[in-house]
């Protein structure tokens, strides 16, 4: 399989993934700012969530901006990165309709410890598959980045049991952190 073709498979379900979330989104009954109330919190967890996916999607073009040779290991872990993503339209959902509910924001946080998870996988797997002289090797070093990403993501769990807003506060922190995208592979491609 060529690179070309599993960034385009991978694109092609990160929109579907997009399109799923704003499938989601109900119209309104009603044509007063007080009909959109109820829609607050799903417009937000909305909103959340495509940021999430985006960050995905752009962090993980430069991934694959990388890769030389596609392997077996390397699509498998692709496809596991786009599972655990393909899971977020659907606690997204489950959290926006009973928002501040701990036991939804919970399980929304499992699925971004997983992604993290299989994107570190997805990681490994590319800089085992080129070398650790490898460009990517060299761009994510020891992966500070990640690794703070993953511990505010497992944090945001149990904090969830706490108080919700804990657990939004580490995600909207993992998104600040990862908004810009990953400098670090451009810096060593150029």
């Amino acid at each position: 399989m060529t690179k070309g073709r599993l960034e385009a498979f991978s694109d092609g379900v990160i929109a579907i993934l997009i399109t799923i979330l704003v499938l989601e989104l109900k119209i309104p009954h009603g044509a007063t700012w007080h009909a959109l109330e109820p829609l607050v919190p799903i417009f937000l967890m909305y909103v959340l969530s495509f940021l999430v996916v985006g960050i995905y999607w752009v962090n993980h073009h430069h991934l694959l901006h990388t890769v030389e040779r596609v392997t077996g290991g390397i699509l498998w872990a692709n496809l596991h990165l786009l599972f655990w993503l393909s899971m977020i339209p659907f606690t997204t959902g489950w959290m926006g309709e009973n928002h501040n509910a701990p036991l939804p924001t919970a399980i929304y946080g499992v699925v971004l410890v997983c992604a993290a998870f299989a994107y570190n996988i997805l990681s490994v797997t590319i800089i085992r598959a080129h070398g650790r002289d490898s460009r990517l090797a060299r761009a994510v070093g020891g992966d500070r980045k990640g690794k703070l990403s993953v511990l505010l993501y497992v944090l945001s769990v149990p904090a969830a049991f706490v108080n919700v807003w804990i657990s939004d506060a580490l995600w909207i922190a993992v998104i600040f952190i990862w908004f810009v995208p990953d400098r670090r592979i451009e810096r060593v491609e150029s």
